[in-house]
């Protein structure tokens, strides 16, 4: 599929969605929208690998039912297909043939077997080794909501159009790229982000900004054993860092919002990410980290800024602070997540974390840990100041902090200053290819380029008490061309010129008309 045919698929995914615009706020219709989106997924999934199975008896899924040999072919199909895809769905459950009751003549309510069926989806997974990646997947699909309509009518009218508009689309799964449909996935979460304001950054990374950060983590790399973001929101980083190399063995994340946390198994999927490749957990990162005793090759992530958090100081006996004597403040928990990664953080690999610009200078506990980071354990490999207002819902400048337990270039630290470096939009700023191509390049070859980066010392770090202010260390002021005052002085006595010229001239023509001047 040609990037044309890709983006015509995006436009059309948004038109549907557009059918639940104006009913509710974006955060609600985009559960339901992507969550039908899903479902059309998996039923073309379970549809296409039982018809592989039934190829020889020329028999198509669809046409099976639930008696005599029928019973046996589905019993089969079922046993290999949680093996193999995690779940099952018999052939009257699949997308189509709802689509298709809900847009018949009659017998056309289809919302009480819908919710069955969405429940039955992730019920096929208990027991087995899919299961947490499939429980309560749809429970924000809530298809009794008034949102959908004041009557049951009205609610099943809406769902049975929306569904009919998307069974017409051919999402082409045995087109074999597993980016098209996830792309067009990934498009409709990017759109929801764009619009949901301050919220947005909860669940969604701009891609550019991802972009860089998945190019910093796979640098000289062409597969990864391992990626990890421990605040994942709808996983769309940890996809970024899997299109960078080859083959990445498996991805780990975790999200405290349970919404964004379907989200982020549901995006998984939709990108062919084996259920067995993948482990999404939902808690607290912080309180209740769920990876405690692995490491990995590559950690990427956009936590919240400056987040509160307990800072409770059993947390001291903790293997993820407890080196650093002192835990980050109660209000800003932006060294607390970040000492987390670097716990996480695996010999040879390497993270990268987005980060307000407070981290960079801010005193107290935080400036503690900053120059322990740097002194005792000389694990910063590069500071990269970003544009303001790239991210949603903040138009506060950012910057990336890149981390390696093992670092080819110990004797310096890396600081590019790419915040003058960027397209401006309607409502925000953006990284243009050129903008990442730059940072990147910086960052890859090590350069010092006039105005943007800088190598800097450890001496020089620890000459500024461990302030990594960027501008302290990339200088980045333009001089003024020099004024002629001469010349600006014989302006000045031009226009004074021009003045009383005109004075004179309005003085001639209030004298014919009898009237004072104005002056």
């Amino acid at each position: 599929m040609g990037e044309e045919q890709k983006k015509k698929l995006e436009q059309q995914l948004w038109n549907i969605a557009n059918e639940l615009r104006g009913k509710m706020n974006p955060d609600e219709f985009r559960d339901y929208i992507l969550g039908f989106i899903f479902y059309k997924y998996l039923s073309e999934k379970m549809e296409s690998f039982a018809n592989e199975l039934l190829v020889e008896d020329e028999v198509l899924y669809l046409t099976l039912s639930d008696n005599g040999d029928d019973k046996e072919y589905l019993d089969a199909i079922k046993e290999d297909a949680i093996e193999e895809l995690g779940y099952f769905l018999y052939p009257w459950e699949l997308f189509s043939a709802v689509a298709k009751r809900g847009n018949s003549d009659t017998n056309s309510f289809i919302l009480e077997d819908l919710t069955s069926i969405l429940r039955h989806i992730e019920q096929s997974t208990m027991g087995h080794e899919s299961e947490d990646d499939f429980e309560h997947l749809f429970e924000d699909l809530d298809l009794t909501s008034t949102k959908l309509g004041k009557t049951e009518d009205a609610k099943n009218t809406l769902v049975s159009k929306i569904l009919f508009h998307l069974d017409n689309i051919d999402f082409e799964l045995k087109n074999h790229d597993r980016d098209v449909l996830g792309d067009a996935y990934e498009y409709l979460i990017g759109m929801f982000a764009s619009g949901a304001g301050k919220k947005a950054g909860e669940f969604y990374t701009p891609k550019e900004v991802s972009t860089v950060l998945a190019k910093i983590v796979t640098n000289n790399k062409s597969k990864l054993k391992s990626v990890y973001d421990p605040t994942c929101g709808s996983g769309s980083l940890l996809l970024r860092v899997g299109r960078e190399v080859e083959d990445v063995s498996n991805y780990y994340g975790q999200e405290l919002n349970r919404t964004t946390y379907n989200l982020a198994r549901m995006n998984m999927i939709m990108h062919d990410i084996h259920y067995r490749k993948f482990d999404i957990k939902q808690e607290d990162t912080l309180e209740n980290p769920q990876h405690l005793e692995k490491r990995f090759e590559a950690i990427v992530a956009n936590p919240p800024f400056s987040a509160q958090w307990s800072a409770n100081p059993l947390h001291l006996s903790d293997d993820r602070f407890s080196q650093y004597g002192k835990l980050a403040p109660k209000s800003k928990a932006d060294f607390a997540f970040l000492t987390h990664m670097i716990h996480h953080l695996d010999e040879n690999g390497t993270m990268a974390i987005v980060l307000p610009h407070g981290v960079l200078f801010r005193g107290s506990s935080e400036g503690h840990i900053r120059r322990y980071l740097i002194e005792d354990r000389n694990y910063l490999d590069a500071v990269i100041g970003l544009p303001a207002n790239i991210f949603y819902g903040t138009s506060i400048p950012t910057c990336i902090l890149v981390f390696k337990k093992c670092r080819e270039n110990a004797d310096d630290v890396l600081f590019i200053d790419a915040s003058s470096h960027f397209e401006k939009a309607k409502n925000q700023n953006y990284l243009r290819s050129e903008d990442i191509e730059k940072i990147i390049t910086t960052y890859k070859n090590r350069v010092e380029v006039e105005k943007y980066s800088h190598k800097a010392t450890l001496k020089e770090i620890a000459e500024n008490d461990y302030n990594l202010n960027i501008p302290r260390y990339v200088d980045t002021f333009e001089e003024e061309e020099p004024i002629d005052l001469e010349e600006v002085s014989n302006h000045l006595k031009a226009l004074e010129d021009d003045i009383k010229s005109t004075d004179k001239t309005i003085q001639s023509f209030c004298d014919e008309l009898g009237i004072s001047a104005p002056f």
